[in-house]
C-alpha cells in the first residue's frame, strides 16, 4: 500500500523537522518501554515515540497528529497503576521527560511552576534551601504533571490535600495543537471565582482531554518539627476507630496509615523491621514543638482507649525516613510474599465512618476467596489498598482476583464511596465509573470529551468506554 507508506514517511519527516531526528524513536525497545506502566495491564506499545523539548514542539507535533488522525498518548514517568499509557489504538507517544524545567518559584507567595519532566523528588531537592516543600507524596517519584493528570495523592493528603487542592493553573496542549492556560496565562491567585473550573477539569483527565505541559503548584512551609510513631492494635476495628476519633478531635495529623497484620508481616520481612504482627497504625505529626506535644498527647489518649500499644517513636530524620520507606515499599514487600508474581492494587475510598465495616468485610472476602491481599491504607482519607499478589500465568487466579476487585468496588459504591481514590480509571474501571456516576453524568463527560477532542485522538480508550465517534 504505497499511499500508507508515503503517509508514514510524510508524518515522520514532519516530526523530524519539528524536534530533530534524535528526538524520535521507532526502536522496539523504546516503544515497549513507553507502552506500559506499573499496572498488570499488558504492554501496548505506540507506533512511534517523540521527545519534545518545549511547549511549542508539543503543539506543532500535536497539530501533525491531528491532521493525520493519529492518536496521542502523553507519558511522564510510567509509574501509573491503571494502564493509562498503553497505546490501545497505536499512535504517537509524547514522552515529556526532556521538558524538565522548574520555572517561576515565588517563595513569598508559596507557589512554583514546573514542566512535565520534573518529578516530586526533583522539586523538593530544588526547594531544599527555601524552607518550602511540596507535600503530595504518592510514593513513586512521579512526574508532577502526571500526578495532576491522574489526580494523585498519597500519605500526606489527610493534612495537605490531593493534587486537586494543590494545582493552581495548568498549561495544556489540546489535540489540534491549541495551547490554553486553564486559569489564564501566568495567573496564580490563592483563590478564584472566575468562570468554569477548567483547571480541575484537566486534573484527573488522564491524558484524554489534552497534554499538560506546565502545572503551577501550591507550596507549604517545612514544619518546624516532625515526629512519627507506630502503634499496634488487637483488631482492625480498634485501629480504624482510633483513626476516626483522632480526626474527629481535630488533631491536624500529617499522616495516618493503616497496615493489617498480613501487610506488617510482609514489611517486617522485606524492610528488616520487627513490629508486632497485628493491625498497626503509622502516624506522623507536623508543627511547632509545643503544638506537637499537644497533638501527640491527644492521639495517644485515643489509641490507648482503643487498646492500642504505647507509641514507638521515630524522632530523628533517619529513623523516620526508614519507617516511611518501609510503608512506601509495601508494594514490593507484598510482591515478595510470592516471588514471580505481580501485584495489583485496589483503590476504593469511602466516607470515614464506613471504613471499619468495609475493611472487616473485605478481609473476610479475602479469606473466603483464598486470595493473598495484604491491606495498606490512607485511612485518614477513607482510602485503602488491597495489594493483590497474583500469578500472571494462572488464568483462574486472575479471574478470581478480577471478581474480588469488582465485589470490593461495588461494596465501596454501596457505602457512598468511589471505586478509585487516587489511581484513576484508566482501562480497568471504565464500567465501574458508569455505575458510580450514572449514565447522565457519563453523557456530560462524553460531551466534554467530544468538544475538546472531537476526533478522539487524546489517549483513546481510557476513562470513557464510548470512545468511538
Amino acid at each position: 500500500a504505497p499511499s500508507i507508506i508515503s503517509a508514514v514517511d510524510k508524518v515522520l519527516s514532519a516530526f523530524r523537522s519539528i524536534c530533530g531526528k534524535d528526538n524520535i524513536s521507532l526502536g522496539e525497545a523504546i516503544r515497549e518501554q513507553h507502552g506500559k506502566d506499573e499496572s498488570v495491564h499488558r504492554c501496548r506499545p505506540p507506533d512511534v515515540v517523540v521527545f519534545p523539548r518545549c511547549v511549542e514542539e508539543v503543539s506543532a507535533l500535536a497539530k501533525v497528529c491531528h491532521d493525520h488522525n493519529l492518536p496521542i498518548i502523553p507519558f511522564g514517568t510510567g509509574t501509573g497503576l491503571e494502564g493509562g499509557v498503553g497505546a490501545v489504538k497505536g499512535g504517537v507517544c509524547f514522552s515529556l521527560r526532556n521538558m524538565d524545567q522548574i520555572l517561576d518559584l515565588h517563595p513569598e507567595d508559596f507557589d512554583v511552576t514546573v514542566e512535565p519532566g520534573v518529578t516530586r523528588k526533583a522539586l523538593n531537592a530544588y526547594l531544599r534551601d527555601t524552607g518550602l516543600w511540596f507535600p503530595v507524596d504518592p510514593g513513586a517519584d512521579a512526574s508532577l504533571c502526571g500526578m495532576a493528570a491522574t489526580s494523585a495523592s498519597g500519605t500526606n493528603a489527610v493534612r495537605y490535600g490531593t493534587m486537586r487542592e494543590n494545582v493552581m493553573n495548568l498549561e495544556v496542549v489540546l489535540s489540534n495543537g491549541t495551547v490554553i492556560h486553564t486559569a489564564g496565562k501566568g495567573r496564580r491567585p490563592r483563590k478564584t471565582s472566575a468562570g468554569y473550573n477548567l483547571t480541575n477539569l484537566f486534573v484527573g483527565s488522564e491524558g484524554t482531554l489534552g497534554i499538560i505541559t506546565k502545572t503551577t503548584l501550591r507550596l507549604y512551609g517545612v514544619p518546624e518539627a516532625m515526629v512519627s510513631a507506630v502503634c499496634s492494635f488487637p483488631s482492625v476495628q480498634a485501629a480504624v476507630d482510633s483513626t476516626v476519633q483522632i480526626l474527629q478531635t481535630g488533631v491536624p495529623i500529617a499522616r495516618i496509615e493503616f497496615l493489617d497484620e498480613v501487610m506488617i508481616d510482609a514489611c517486617n520481612k522485606f524492610s528488616s523491621l520487627s513490629y508486632p504482627v497485628t493491625p498497626t497504625l503509622f502516624l506522623e505529626f507536623h508543627g511547632s514543638e509545643r503544638s506537637l506535644e499537644e497533638q501527640v498527647n491527644t492521639a495517644e489518649e485515643i489509641t490507648q482507649s482503643n487498646e492500642g500499644s504505647d507509641f514507638q517513636w521515630a524522632r530523628d530524620a533517619e529513623t523516620r525516613n526508614r519507617l516511611w520507606k518501609a510503608r512506601h515499599d509495601a508494594w514490593y514487600a507484598a510482591q515478595a510474599l510470592r516471588p514471580g508474581c505481580k501485584a495489583y492494587s485496589t483503590d476504593v475510598c469511602v466516607p470515614l465512618s464506613r471504613l471499619p465495616q468495609i475493611i472487616v468485610e473485605t478481609k473476610k472476602d479475602l479469606l473466603e476467596s483464598r486470595l493473598t491481599g495484604p491491606i495498606a491504607g490512607h485511612v485518614g482519607d477513607g482510602n485503602f489498598h488491597c495489594l493483590m499478589v497474583v500469578d500472571p500465568n494462572d488464568p483462574d487466579e486472575l479471574h478470581q482476583v478480577h471478581l474480588f476487585t469488582e465485589r470490593l468496588a461495588r461494596r465501596a459504591l454501596a457505602m457512598d464511596g468511589t471505586c478509585t481514590g487516587e489511581h484513576g480509571v484508566g482501562l480497568g474501571k471504565r464500567a465501574l465509573l458508569c455505575e458510580e456516576v450514572g449514565p447522565l453524568a457519563i453523557q456530560v463527560m462524553q460531551g466534554l470529551k467530544d468538544s475538546l477532542d472531537p476526533r478522539n485522538l487524546m489517549n483513546p480508550g481510557k476513562i470513557l468506554q464510548r470512545g468511538e465517534l
